[in-house]
């Protein structure tokens, strides 16, 4: 009764996803489960359990999944109109996963690869004048810089607070004074 139960709830599920009445909000919140989330889990996975193989495929993955997003960026005004286009970014996303296809690793091989081979003289010397422009920008800003820090650790401070009450508490070293210890 139960393998009947989540079949119906599959089904429902898929024609939710599926449907282009639906709204796009269902099928782009698929988007980032598929396409994020679960791969920064298996990410995880595969560097907790050291397995090489599976790192592999995951730094693979995020070299395909990147390159797609760097170019969805530019595009994304202009795509996003397209009729089904978050339907075809769901089965693109899948297709880069699923092991009985290796999109991603097809994807890199085929084109990615090839791509920065050719072009890997010009983007190092792209990436170490953007990188010497960035140092200057943080040296020339460094007081702002650490005053931007200071107030988001105390944004973190403060909702840590509010989220854990009696933790943040708990955690606090004990304050400082200047009386004497109590005699024994």
């Amino acid at each position: 009764m139960a393998l009947m139960g989540s079949a119906i709830s599959g089904e429902v599920g898929l024609r939710m996803l599926l449907s282009p009445a639906g709204s796009n909000i269902v099928v782009r919140t698929a988007c980032c489960a598929v396409g994020i989330v679960l791969p920064v889990f298996s990410t995880f996975k595969a560097i907790e359990k050291k397995d090489s193989n599976d790192q592999e495929k995951w730094l693979i993955y995020w070299a395909a999944y990147g390159s797609f997003s760097l170019v969805e960026s530019f595009s994304d005004k202009l795509i996003s109109w397209v009729p089904f286009y978050y339907h075809v970014k769901f089965a693109f996303l899948v297709w880069l996963q699923l092991p009985s296809h290796c999109g991603a690793r097809r994807l890199y091989e085929g084109h990615l690869r090839p791509f920065l081979l050719r072009h890997q003289a010009s983007l190092d010397r792209l990436l170490k004048l953007v990188s010497r422009e960035l140092e200057k920008l943080v040296s020339r800003h460094q007081q702002e810089i650490s005053f931007l820090e200071g107030v988001i650790m105390k944004s973190a401070s403060a909702l840590k607070a509010i989220t854990h009450p009696g933790r943040h508490q708990a955690e606090a070293p004990p304050e400082q004074t200047d009386e004497a210890p109590p005699e024994r």
